[in-house]
């Protein structure tokens, strides 16, 4: 039996979790999320405990169950907690600064970027250097911040681009001169 899978998932007093068929809805403080899982699994909620069964250990049962588990939890979280993930911009002139509901990176184009603010993550600049995004799922959180890392990956001699806080760079040793 899956570990992961047959954990209880404790839902918090603040956190409302509604179980149709085999969607869930999860709503907390910090917004509501809403998935549907497959339907070979069973998802059942019994006094603010949540737990997933299989039917069966076929592989591809056996592999959905401690997904459907991690999910669950991760919109359990998002919804009390929230996600962040840090990007700092490490360059010469490469910096970023936020204007209304958009986020413009200067990062050696011919022309600034701007990016919009999808809808249920929140985009903070508190240096030029660094950006913060946050929000409740944590897959579009992880996803955005992707993106804009994407724009200008870190390279391995000067260590420029883009880059997680967390992040280390292999550096690479550069030509040497006679």
């Amino acid at each position: 039996m899956s570990r992961i899978g047959k954990k209880p998932i404790e839902i918090p007093s603040n956190v409302t979790v509604t179980i149709d068929g085999h969607t869930v809805t999860v709503k907390g403080p910090k917004g509501e999320l809403k998935e549907t899982f497959n339907e070979n699994l069973t998802i059942s909620l019994e006094d603010g405990v949540l737990e997933v069964t299989r039917p069966n250990d076929e592989k591809k049962i056996r592999a959905l169950h401690g997904l459907t588990r991690t999910l669950i939890y991760n919109m359990v979280v998002g919804v009390t907690e929230g996600y962040t993930k840090e990007l700092e911009i490490v360059g010469t002139g490469y910096r970023a600064a936020k204007q209304g509901k958009k986020l413009a990176l200067t990062l050696g184009f011919s022309h600034p970027l701007e990016l919009e603010d999808p809808k249920g993550i929140e985009v903070e600049v508190p240096a030029p250097n660094k950006i913060i995004i946050s929000g409740s799922d944590k897959q579009q959180v992880g996803q955005y911040a992707a993106h804009i890392r994407g724009y200008r990956r870190p390279e391995p001699y000067k260590g420029k681009g883009i880059k997680y806080s967390d992040e280390i760079i292999r550096r690479k040793v550069g030509k040497t001169g006679k």
